[in-house]
């Protein structure tokens, strides 16, 4: 299966408005289920691959540490224990390499059951630890064309703005994959942070009408197959910051920030319920300069309440840590 090529809106549809930064061009920005408006239910084929690692397999191998707990979740909302997974790897290249199959086996064994495969990602540094995806054998061997995949947060900007996710996603993943524009769920950039949490929460209500979204039989929330999540230096998960009222928000499935701690200040975000109603969440995080948060997210003395919002990640289904060695040097 050959690269896709990119997908761009005729100028009379396209909705990207001009970059906030005067030197950048306009950017036309290739189709999504926003711009088409419609999102069909197609079916998969049968695969053969187990979840997770399968095994034996190679990449079980690469671990340098692999650490398993069990743990109560965190939110009121799921009441069921979480599996937690640690996997340290010598450096970011083995992580990724990891992270391919994980995700890959994911896609096979929803498609499978499910004939279709939703996933969320953040921005930062993840969408370069997806890179093996767009490599073969997975290129080749995924079923792209039954993923749908969704943010777990986004900034209120324009599609072609350099702070925006939709652009770092497209950029470094969904310009190398052949996932269906209708499946591609991007935020309502013409709308205001309110309006486009509002919008994307519809959106979602939608998908879970078309049977393409479950939702949790403990919480009632969507139940996303996997996120797909780096973390901030401060410990904060999609646009969820330390000490932010937004922590608590137990009602909505999105909602909005204006005055975000890192900039810009209006952004939308899943809410905690949402997150812990997974099935699978994948943490990645890689570097030295994040180190410090690992030890207290995940060192021995982080069984008191938890201080940051990773730690209250906490999913129905299971979590796993990937980690470089450099992220966990403080363990």
């Amino acid at each position: 299966m050959a690269h896709c090529s990119r997908v761009l809106l005729p100028s009379s549809v396209s909705t990207a408005r001009n970059c906030l930064t005067p030197s950048l061009h306009r950017r036309p920005i290739p189709l999504t289920s926003q711009n088409l408006g419609f999102n069909p239910i197609s079916f998969c084929s049968i695969r053969s691959k187990q979840e997770g690692f399968p095994p034996n397999s190679k990449s079980q191998q690469q671990f340098r540490v692999t650490t398993t707990t069990t743990a109560k979740a965190s939110m009121a909302e799921v009441s069921n224990e979480t599996s937690k997974t640690k996997e340290v790897f010598d450096s970011e290249e083995e992580l990724a390499v990891v992270l391919a199959e994980y995700v890959s086996n994911l896609s096979d064994k929803f498609c499978k059951d499910r004939n279709a495969f939703t996933v969320v990602v953040s921005g930062g540094s993840l969408i370069k630890s997806l890179r093996k995806l767009t490599e073969a054998p997975y290129i080749d061997s995924v079923d792209w064309s039954k993923w749908h995949l969704f943010w777990v947060d986004e900034r209120v900007v324009p599609k072609d703005h350099p702070d925006s996710n939709y652009l770092l996603a497209y950029d470094g993943f969904l310009s190398k994959v052949p996932i269906p524009p209708a499946n591609v769920h991007a935020i309502n950039d013409t709308l205001s942070a309110e309006g486009a949490a509002d919008d994307y929460e519809a959106n979602l209500k939608h998908l879970v009408n078309n049977k393409i979204l479950k939702t949790s039989e403990i919480s009632g929330f969507p139940k996303f197959d996997v996120m797909l999540l780096g973390m901030g230096p401060d410990g904060h998960i999609a646009s969820l910051f330390p000490g932010h009222p937004l922590l608590q928000e137990r009602e909505k499935w999105v909602t909005f920030i204006k005055n975000s701690p890192k900039p810009p200040p209006e952004r939308i975000t899943f809410t905690f319920p949402v997150i812990n109603s997974s099935a699978n969440i994948a943490l990645v995080v890689a570097g030295a300069g994040k180190a410090d948060v690992i030890r207290t997210a995940l060192g021995d003395n982080n069984q008191s309440s938890p201080s940051l919002p990773v730690q209250m990640v906490s999913p129905e289904g299971k979590l796993t840590w990937f980690l470089d060695k450099e992220a966990a040097s403080k363990l």
